[in-house]
Parts: C-alpha cells; structure tokens; sequence
C-alpha cells in the first residue's frame, strides 16, 4: 500500500508538472505583433516630493515590435479630470517602456484618481493612478522593476546608489531647452553625464570574448523578472513631434528590446558602451519635417536614471 501511495503521489507530481510545462509553452507562444496591436498605458506609482507634493510615475507597453504611432494629444491621448495634457509622450517605442514620466499632484490630492487614456488601433485604455501605499515607489523599487536587481533582492551597493545627473550644454543648464533650426540643417547636442560609479558592472560583463558570448547565447534564463546589465549610458529619443528623428551615432535603446545583439541594456549580450574622457556626450540630430519636436535624453547606470529634455523648433 505504502509502494502505491508513493507511485500515486508521483504520478500526480508529475501530471502537475507537465500540466505546468503545457501552460508555459502556452504563455511563451502567445503572439508577437509587429503592427496593428494595442498601446497600453501603464501606472508604475507614486512618490513624495520634498516640497509636500507627490508625483505619479507612468510607463507603457506597446504591444508591437515594429510599430512606433504618434498619438497626439487630444481625443486619443488624454489625462482627467482636470488639463488632458500633463507632459505625456506623443510618440511610442516600442514594446515596455516604464517609468517614463511623471505627473505632480499637489499635497492635498486625497483618495482622487488621476487617469491617462490611450485609444490606439481602435483599442481605448486607460490607466488609474492613485495614491494607494501598495504603489509607493523608491529607488529600490525602480531598480528591481527594470531588471538591475532580482525580484526581491539588493545589496549594499543598490541600497547606496544614486542617480547619474545629466546637464544638456547651453541655456544656463536649464532643464527644458528651447532650440530653433532650419529644416534641413543637423543639430549637436552637448550633454554632461556625471555618475556615482554605481552600481559597478559586472567583471563578466566586460571581459566578454567570443567564446563567452556563445556560451551565454547558449544558456537558459535563470531569471524569473527581466534582465538588465549595469553600466552607465545615455540615450536620445524622440518623445513627440511630427516627423522623424534621426540620432547620429544610433542611440542606445531605452525601451526593453530583449534580442541578442540589439544595442539594449535588457539583450543578453551588450556591453556598455565606452565614455567620453571628459564626460562629454555628443550626438547630430536632423529631422525630415518642421515642427516642434520634444527629444528626451535618458541618463542610466543600470539601475537609476535622470532624464531631461529639448525643445526643437524646426522651421520650413
């Protein structure tokens, strides 16, 4: 009886396993879009402000690898109650782009929502923002979710680390730059990129040779979140305007490209690029119409980033 109750315990064991393998291969062969598929707003949450404010903390999937819609403000991109635009993108990269910019709230914000909608592809989303405790968000918070750290660990070194500060040349440093520029002419963008050093990157991470690249291209994943590889960078994008953008030379990606060999700090195999001796990025912009354009430029180290923006009016 003892030898069949074992067989029987077993056996279920092993149903549940298969039954979990099954619904695994389910999950990883859902469909990968290249076009025509939804973009979701997402809430990532919220953070106090010294000044008694609070700030809410908004991202997005877009749900296609190929298809990058500009959703004006307006009927398909909207905040409520209160001004539709609070500083939201207009333009959309591809696939999860978190943390991606913020809304500040005044102390007395109380149990309202504050709601982002989307409509795009005939799909309408919406994303409720709130100041619910389970939503508070830190610096812990937002290395772990993009992928610096482990689900539920850190370590002194994440614990000690502050964000890189990013300073664009030019207009006394302020934090919205205003340029204006002929169609047809490049633009150089200057910026200043200081940093703490943390957190360090791994001695794997820049020691790689061909053998170790195969080697890891080889290995299963051994995480149960997304994957990122510490090292400080800084990448430009478009974040509105109506045309393109064009970044000379091409930017790091800031949006979560997990392909092998795709200039993303969330592929398996990049190495952080190489900085300038004097902290000095540059890059070459132009633009194929007139308009106001926004570009962002994301500072990362990996696990903590500071962003800031230039205003681009590009004239006929």
């Amino acid at each position: 009886m003892i030898n069949l109750a074992s067989k029987q315990r077993n056996l279920i064991i092993l149903s549940l396993l298969l039954c979990g393998l099954g619904a695994f291969q389910i999950s990883y062969a859902q469909p990968a879009y290249r076009s025509g598929a939804v973009v979701e707003p997402g809430y990532e949450g919220w953070r106090p402000n010294d000044d008694g404010s609070f700030s809410f903390i908004f991202g997005y999937m877009n749900e296609n690898w190929e298809e990058r819609p500009d959703i004006p403000v307006g009927d398909n991109n909207y905040f409520s109650p209160g001004d539709a635009d609070r500083g939201q993108p207009t333009y959309f990269q591809p696939r999860r782009n978190r943390f991606t910019f913020e809304v500040v709230v005044p102390s007395d914000w109380g149990d309202r929502e504050l709601v982002w909608t989307l409509n795009h592809n005939g799909l309408e989303r919406r994303a409720y923002a709130t100041l619910a405790t389970d939503y508070l968000v830190d610096n812990m918070v937002i290395a772990s979710e993009t992928g610096s750290l482990g689900a539920g660990t850190s370590s002194p070194e994440s614990r000690s680390n502050i964000p890189p500060v990013l300073t664009i040349q030019g207009d006394a440093g302020t934090s919205n730059q205003v340029r204006n520029l002929p169609l047809g002419d490049g633009l150089e963008l200057v910026s200043l990129l200081e940093d703490d050093g943390l957190p360090a990157p791994r001695r794997a991470t820049l020691t790689r040779t061909a053998s170790t690249f195969k080697e890891q291209m080889m290995r299963p994943p051994r995480r149960v979140t997304v994957g990122k590889t510490n090292g400080l960078f800084l990448s430009w994008h478009k974040y509105r305007g109506p045309g393109n953008v064009d970044f000379d030379p091409p930017q790091v990606k800031s949006w979560e490209d997990t392909r092998t060999s795709a200039n993303s700090p969330w592929g398996p195999l990049w190495v952080p690029p190489s900085l300038p001796d004097d902290g000095l990025h540059k890059v070459m912009v132009s633009f194929d119409a007139p308009g106001i354009y926004i570009l962002r430029a994301r500072a990362d180290d990996g696990g903590l980033f500071h962003d800031q923006y230039v205003t681009v009016n590009v004239e006929p």
